[in-house]
């Protein structure tokens, strides 16, 4: 990461607190949305000097101190410390960067054992390396269905298919930032987002925000043409034994109108098996 990465994301973060949420007596004119930078050197215990130098690279090393007391004054939340602390250089990397694209046969097998349970099984650049039989008729016919952020962003179905687009939208994004910060020497990665910054107009306004956090979201409202509108919840796990990849599963509320609608597309994908 460069030393412009860092400012750019201490910028971002301290327009977003205002001086009264952090107990600051606001005076005169403001010129910036949230902090100005003297009032983070203050919160932080650092000169406005040294501050200045962080946000314009000029400084390129700071300590763990430095950034825990940055991380407090700008109330960062553990995915914001834990990204800033990547872009300072001072948080580990994996050993080994690159995406990993082999599934556990094992866990396979354990998704297709969910009948009525949409699972995908994805990297850090939102390939989906894994989809049980629901999963994949759930997500059917999107062009970009081989990659989540791709879909969510290039193409035109995912409005409607998301229902509320707008906040998967940044949600992702912001996951997306976390992933990277991780592994941004990762080609697959980059290559996502390369694309992403070239044809979406969305993407990169999000993408300029600098928001970084792990899943936000713990439901989604998904409308699927055969089955209609769903509120499904969302439990997302690390996969320990492949480092960089997460398992999602879906599921509804019992008895609800969701969950016959899992049903009816379970339903819909047994009738296809048993007709090839």
């Amino acid at each position: 990461m460069t030393a412009t990465e860092l400012g750019d994301y201490l910028r971002s973060r301290r327009a977003l607190v205002r001086p009264d949420t952090a107990g600051l007596i606001s005076t005169g004119t403001r010129r910036v949305p949230g902090l100005r930078r003297e009032e983070v050197a203050l919160l932080a215990g650092l000169s406005a000097d040294y501050y200045i130098r962080l946000e314009q690279g000029r400084e390129r090393s700071p300590s763990a101190q430095v950034l825990n007391a940055l991380g407090a004054a700008l109330r960062l939340d553990d995915d914001g410390r834990a990204h800033l602390f990547r872009l300072a250089g001072l948080a580990p990397r994996p050993a080994r960067p690159a995406v990993a694209e082999r599934v556990d046969p094992g866990l396979l097998r354990l998704m297709e054992a969910w009948p009525t349970n949409p699972a995908l099984v994805y990297n850090r650049a939102y390939d989906v390396l894994a989809a049980n039989s629901i999963a994949r008729a759930l997500f059917d016919g999107f062009t970009f269905s081989g990659n989540l952020m791709l879909l969510l962003f290039l193409d035109p179905r995912a409005r409607d298919f998301y229902v509320e687009w707008p906040t998967v939208a940044a949600n992702s994004v912001a996951a997306f930032r976390l992933g990277h910060g991780a592994a941004p020497d990762d080609p697959r990665v980059r290559a996502v987002l390369t694309e992403l910054l070239e044809h979406s107009p969305e993407f990169r306004d999000l993408w300029s925000s600098h928001d970084a956090r792990g899943k936000a979201l713990d439901t989604k409202v998904l409308h699927h043409a055969d089955v209609g509108v769903m509120k499904l919840s969302m439990k997302t796990f690390d996969v320990r034994a492949a480092p960089g990849q997460e398992l999602v599963v879906y599921d509804a509320e019992p008895e609800s109108r969701s969950a016959q609608g899992l049903l009816l597309l379970g339903t819909i994908v047994a009738t296809a098996a048993r007709n090839a």
